[in-house]
């Protein structure tokens, strides 16, 4: 059974930074890449940023970049998402999400992984 749990979300203000964490169990992590997306009240799930199965590749949104990197560390199983310069936009739950196929690139379609956590929530007041 494959378990995704994310942590490190809260409330900072605007201009803060927050480090979240994905661990993962119950499959071969080391071989998935690994996605963050996030879902505000009321708007659709968007994605965020996205990391190749060895971490050489990352991707994030255009919204992000700049601010937010993605990490991994396979020893650990874990995946980071270190968010700098929070603004009040960036207020939504974050769910990390591992892909469908191993040895993959980083993607920013949902539907390319299957795998969710249950979502951390990050409240960015301003």
């Amino acid at each position: 059974q494959v378990q995704l749990v994310e942590s490190g979300g809260g409330l900072v203000q605007a201009g803060g930074s927050l480090r979240l964490s994905c661990a993962a169990s119950g499959r071969t992590f080391s071989t998935y890449a690994v996605g963050w997306f996030r879902q505000a009240p009321g708007k659709e799930r968007e994605f965020v940023a996205a990391i190749s199965w060895g971490g050489s590749r990352t991707t994030q949104a255009d919204s992000v970049k700049g601010r937010f990197t993605i990490s991994r560390d396979n020893t650990k199983n874990t995946v980071y998402l270190q968010m700098n310069s929070l603004l009040p936009e960036d207020t939504a739950i974050y769910y990390c999400a591992l892909a469908r196929r191993s040895y993959s690139i980083a993607t920013t379609n949902a539907r390319d992984y299957d795998y969710w956590g249950q979502g951390t929530q990050v409240a960015v007041s301003s």
